[in-house]
C-alpha cells in the first residue's frame, strides 16, 4: 500500500498533472494508486519531491506493532 493518491490529492494535483510532473502516462499514476504497478525507485524518488515528501512515508506504511 502506498500513499500517493492522498498526497497527490492534497498537492491538488491531478493524475495528469502528476504524470507530466514525473514523466509518465496517467495510466501509470493510477496503476501506482492502485497497488497494481510497482514503480522504478527513479520514479518513487520523482514522485516524493513533485508531492514533497520522502519515501518512506509515501511507500512505507509504518506498523507500531513491529518489534
Amino acid at each position: 500500500m502506498n500513499r500517493v493518491k492522498e498526497y497527490r490529492k492534497h498537492c491538488k494535483f491531478t493524475q495528469i498533472e502528476l504524470a507530466k510532473k514525473v514523466g509518465v502516462a496517467r495510466q501509470t499514476i493510477n496503476l501506482i494508486e492502485n497497488d497494481k504497478y510497482n514503480p522504478s525507485l527513479a520514479l518513487c524518488i520523482s514522485l516524493a519531491k513533485e508531492l514533497k515528501t520522502d519515501l518512506n512515508t509515501l511507500f512505507w506504511k509504518e506498523n507500531n506493532n513491529e518489534e
